[in-house]
C-alpha cells in the first residue's frame, strides 16, 4: 500500500518490496532458461541421423534422390537400373526445357504481328502531323528510318557535326597525304647532274650525277671518289673532311638537294637550287632590285685548306648557310616581291 510511504515505516516497507520484486524476477529468469534448455535437448534427441549431417547445396535434387536409393549395399544390377532411370528422367527434363519447332514458329509469328502493329501505329501518328512528307512513307516502306531521310535537303547543315562527313574528310586527307608522299619520293629518286669546282687555290671544274634525295654528305663522298683518280691526297681522307660552298655559303652536310630545291633557297650571289652553270643576259634598262638569273658552280674544298685560308678572299666572304636568314634585299627574277624590298 502507498499509505505511509513518506514515513519511516513506509520507507522500510518500500525497500523490502523492491528486494522481493528483484528476487521474483531472478527466479522467473532462471525458470525460463531451464525450460528453454529442456526444450532444446528434447528437439535434438528427436532428430534423425540424416538431419545431423549438413546436405551439400551444390548437389541437385535428382542427384540426392539417386544417392538415397542407392545408399548401402546394393547389387550391380540394381545400381545400373537406378542409373538408367536417372538418365531417362534427365533426358525428359531436357526435352521439356527445349522449345519445339512449332513453339518457335508461333513466337516468330507473334513477333511479326507485334512489329506490324507498331509500324501501323507510328504511321498513323505521323500522318496526323502537318509536315508529313514522302520521305517518311519511303522510310516506313523499307521499315528503316535513316538519319539522312529526316534532314531537309534545302537547308545548309555543313556547320553541324556529321560523323559520316568527318569520316569521309579523314579518308580523303589520308589519301591525299599518301599521294603527296609518293610524289615526293618519286621526285627524290630523280637524277640530278651537278657542276662543281674542286678548289685548292685554283678551280678544277667537274660534274657528277646523284639523286635529288641525296644529302650534301653523300654528294661529297661521290666527289671524293671521282677526284681520287687525279688528286691522290684525297684517298687518305673521307667525305666529312670536304666542304661544299655554293653562292658564298657553306652548305651543311645534313641538308639534301631536295630541301634546297623545294624551299627555293637563295645565297648571297644567286640561287642555291640551280646546280648547272649559266649567265643572265639582259637587254635594255637593268633593275638592280631584280635578282640575276645566273648560277655559279659550287666549290668543293678541303676543310683543312679552309682553316688555313679563311682570312683571305674569297674564303673570308663565306659563311655557314642558315635557312631562317634572308640573304638579299631585292626581288627574285620574275618580278615576285621579296619580304625585304626597297621603298620606291
Amino acid at each position: 500500500p502507498e499509505s505511509g510511504i513518506h514515513t519511516v515505516e513506509g520507507n522500510v516497507a518500500g525497500s523490502r518490496a523492491a528486494i522481493l520484486t528483484k528476487k521474483r524476477q531472478k527466479d522467473q529468469q532462471e525458470f525460463e532458461d531451464k525450460k528453454r534448455k529442456i526444450a532444446n535437448n528434447t528437439k535434438r534427441g528427436s532428430c534423425g541421423m540424416d538431419d545431423k549431417f549438413a546436405k551439400n547445396s551444390k548437389v541437385s535434387v535428382s542427384e540426392q534422390q539417386f544417392r538415397s536409393t542407392t545408399i548401402g549395399l546394393v547389387t550391380a544390377e540394381e545400381f545400373k537400373r537406378a542409373s538408367r532411370v536417372k538418365e531417362r528422367e534427365a533426358e525428359l527434363l531436357l526435352k521439356n526445357a527445349q522449345p519445339s519447332s512449332k513453339e518457335l514458329a508461333r513466337k516468330a509469328k507473334a513477333a511479326r504481328k507485334a512489329k506490324k502493329k507498331r509500324l501501323k501505329e507510328e504511321r498513323k501518328m505521323i500522318s496526323t502531323l502537318s509536315f508529313t512528307s514522302e520521305n517518311y512513307e519511303n522510310a516506313f516502306a523499307g521499315e528503316v528510318l535513316s538519319s539522312k531521310s529526316l534532314k531537309d535537303p534545302h537547308i545548309d547543315t555543313s556547320f553541324l557535326p556529321d560523323k559520316q562527313r568527318e569520316e569521309d574528310n579523314e579518308r580523303e586527307r589520308n589519301q591525299l597525304e599518301k599521294e603527296w608522299k609518293e610524289n615526293q619520293e618519286s621526285v627524290k629518286r630523280e637524277v640530278l647532274e651537278i657542276v662543281y669546282s674542286y678548289w685548292d687555290g685554283s678551280g678544277h671544274r667537274r660534274n657528277v650525277k646523284c639523286l635529288k634525295g641525296n644529302t650534301i654528305g653523300d654528294f661529297l663522298e661521290l666527289v671524293r671518289k671521282d677526284l681520287c683518280k687525279e688528286f691522290r691526297e684525297l684517298t687518305a681522307i673521307s667525305g666529312d673532311a670536304l666542304m661544299y660552298v655554293k653562292e658564298d655559303l657553306i652548305i651543311p652536310q645534313d641538308l639534301s638537294f631536295y630541301d634546297l630545291i623545294v624551299t627555293k633557297a637563295r645565297g648571297k650571289s644567286g640561287p642555291l637550287f640551280h646546280f648547272d652553270v649559266h649567265e643572265d643576259l639582259r637587254v635594255g634598262a637593268i633593275d638592280s632590285r631584280v635578282e640575276k638569273d645566273e648560277s655559279h658552280p659550287g666549290k668543293v674544298i678541303e676543310r683543312s685548306w679552309y682553316d688555313r685560308n679563311k682570312h683571305i678572299f674569297p674564303a673570308s666572304r663565306w659563311e655557314v648557310f642558315d635557312p631562317q636568314k634572308l640573304y638579299g634585299k631585292y626581288t627574285i627574277h620574275g618580278n615576285e616581291v621579296n619580304k625585304r624590298k626597297y621603298c620606291v
